[in-house]
């Protein structure tokens, strides 16, 4: 009687300490793109987390330059989409030489809008603000109200490598619309 067990599902040999090794593949060179996302649920926890994976993914790539702008803004996004949407939220890191762009996605199709501001010291709805200061470009787009479980906005900055303009034409070419004109704060 034949095996039952067909040859593709064969368990195969465990590694030998004499077998040999793999090298690792090589660094992407600094001037390559890269990407990374991070998807973390209602939670609040979940900014602290985008915020140390932000950190760590940055110093492995030599991007230190950024990490101050980029943790703060990316704390403000997660944090909004933490308390603002009632689903999970994606943090994706995009690097295009020379620019960074980190959008943060979650399942509120709402953008917020800025608030009336009669105090410096206010705590709450400064976000706009300070995306407007402290990134080089930012902007959004809704991906509409939930449908088949789709639904909710995005809403992405961009740093870019010693300071100064984005590249000519605004973002890093993926078809979203560049940086909206400053919006002002709305008086009470």
């Amino acid at each position: 009687m034949k095996n039952a067990e067909p040859e593709h599902e064969q368990t195969p040999e465990p590694l030998r300490r004499d077998d040999p090794v793999v090298p690792a593949p090589p660094l992407i060179p600094f001037t390559e793109p890269w990407e990374y996302e991070l998807h973390f649920p209602r939670d609040p926890r979940g900014p602290a987390v985008a915020r140390t994976t932000l950190k760590a993914v940055l110093g492995a790539h030599g991007l230190g330059e950024f990490t101050d702008r980029a943790e703060l803004l990316t704390s403000e996004l997660t944090t909004n989409a933490v308390r603002y949407s009632l689903g999970p939220a994606t943090v994706r890191l995009c690097w295009t030489n020379p620019v960074l762009r980190v959008s943060v996605m979650d399942t509120c199709p709402v953008f917020p809008v800025p608030l009336a501001q009669d105090r410096p010291d206010a705590e709450r709805g400064r976000g706009l603000l300070i995306l407007d200061l402290l990134a080089d470009a930012w902007g959004g787009c809704s991906l509409g109200e939930p449908l088949f479980g789709v639904g909710g906005k995005t809403i992405w900055f961009e740093l870019v490598l010693g300071g100064g303009d984005p590249p000519p034409g605004g973002g890093t070419g993926d078809g979203v619309a560049p940086r909206p004109p400053a919006l002002p704060v709305l008086a009470a």
